[in-house]
């Protein structure tokens, strides 16, 4: 039986949303634009990553201290290299607070990612 819940995300303000590409629908990607959300979708592609950056996302107050999150099947080591695959991409953030990492989601990359692939454009 699975122990996973449903977590409900904030909502964005639209403002907020800080474009990093146009819509897909808006005509043909620049190699530029290509190659910004690639390396965002890379990083989002390896199952570790995404299990963490959902860790993150869903965890109470949108932060995740790295001592609650690693908990992913793979080494402390990995978790590190995996943590900071996610914020070269841009999709975390990160704060040092004494001896612990704590991480958060930058919802106006993710925002932005899901305006690109809005087919409603």
């Amino acid at each position: 039986m699975s122990k996973s819940k449903v977590v409900e995300l904030p909502v964005l303000d639209a403002d907020a949303v800080v474009p990093c590409c146009p819509p897909i629908t808006a005509g043909e990607l620049s190699l530029e634009d290509a190659e910004r959300m690639a390396g965002m979708f890379k990083a989002l592609s390896d199952p570790v990553r995404l299990r963490l950056f959902s860790k993150v996302a869903s965890h109470p107050g949108g932060e995740a201290c790295v001592c609650d999150i690693s908990d992913v099947g793979v080494s402390q080591p990995t978790v590190s290299h995996h943590l900071k695959k996610l914020k070269d991409a841009g999709l975390l953030t990160s704060e040092r607070r004494g001896t612990w990492v704590y991480y958060k989601v930058a919802p106006s990359v993710v925002a932005a990612m899901s305006a690109m692939l809005d087919l409603r454009g």
